[in-house]
């Protein structure tokens, strides 16, 4: 068990290190081919990182947008070192290093000067990266540091935080490029909004139902994995054999279908497992720590 749970945090590890390449590459093409080229304004750190970029292109040392990125995350990356966990912040370090690396990198390919054009695409690129990335557990830092200390420790979120934030986005690229771009900037900020949503899936919970002959190897087996709370049924029969059987129920997200693949794996892969998506809940759900 012990062997297969190293192998399991291996393949994590691995799996998290290639996301946070692939992120790097997806940001990198939204900024270069689209953003840049069409005078777009990301949302966040990134946002104000591409505005300090624009104000500072005529001194003498100029300040590139890949080289802010990750100097205006440093202080968050403190903050998350002390106050979220280590595991989470070297990920999260790994992200932005690669998403700096790669904008700095990557050729810029002019495809359209279209500001319409440069505000859907660049978000729906950048938001399945991000998307993409949150969905495997790595943080793409700015504002969800950020935002995840601040309900740490007072249990509510920061979305005021973001309206404001943006929306001094939004404004400075109307100043800086002419009030229409503040209106293709606020649409690329609501697409890449949508399009994160849709790609990330952890605030999704799905009602799982387990059938099994070895109901104590499944519980510890899930709660060993994930902590959730799994209600037993006792006394089932199966209609072909007439065997007796156990049904366990629970709730988890869907960020956390792997982690429950994996422990059926282990614990008893004949199991019939049954998944309902979309269910709402009433009450408790446990969020784990990032």
């Amino acid at each position: 068990m012990d062997e297969l749970q190293k192998i399991w945090k291996r393949h994590v590890y691995i799996a998290k290190a290639s996301t946070a390449f692939i992120y790097g590459v997806l940001v990198s093409i939204a900024m270069n081919f689209f953003w840049e080229p069409g005078h777009i304004y990301s949302s966040g750190i990134t946002g104000l990182a591409q505005l300090i970029a624009t104000l500072t292109a005529d001194l003498p040392v100029q300040l590139s947008t890949a080289l802010l990125i990750f100097v205006l995350n440093v202080p968050l990356f403190i903050l998350a070192w002390f106050q979220i966990g280590r595991r989470f912040t070297f990920f999260t370090i790994l992200a932005v290093f690669c998403s700096s690396l790669m904008i700095k990198s990557l050729q810029p390919i002019t495809l359209t000067h279209d500001p319409i054009i440069c505000a859907l695409f660049g978000a729906a690129i950048n938001g399945f990266g991000t998307g993409l990335a949150l969905k495997n557990g790595i943080s793409t830092g700015g504002l969800d540091i950020l935002g995840l200390t601040i309900r740490k420790h007072t249990g509510k979120s920061v979305g005021t935080i973001n309206i404001i934030f943006n929306a001094f986005i939004v404004l400075a690229a109307g100043a800086v490029y002419g009030w229409p771009y503040a209106f293709y900037s606020a649409l690329g900020i609501f697409v890449n909004a949508r399009v994160m949503d849709m790609v990330y899936t952890r605030q999704q919970k799905m009602q799982v139902m387990i059938v099994t002959n070895k109901p104590k190897s499944v519980i510890d087996c899930i709660q060993n994995h994930m902590q959730r709370g799994i209600t037993i049924v006792h006394g089932a029969e199966g209609a072909y054999k007439h065997d007796n059987k156990t049904i366990l129920f629970t709730v988890i997200s869907r960020y956390e279908q792997p982690e429950l693949r994996q422990a059926m794996t282990e614990s008893d892969p004949h199991a019939f497992v049954s998944i309902a998506e979309n269910v709402h809940i009433m009450g408790h759900f446990y969020e784990p720590k990032p």
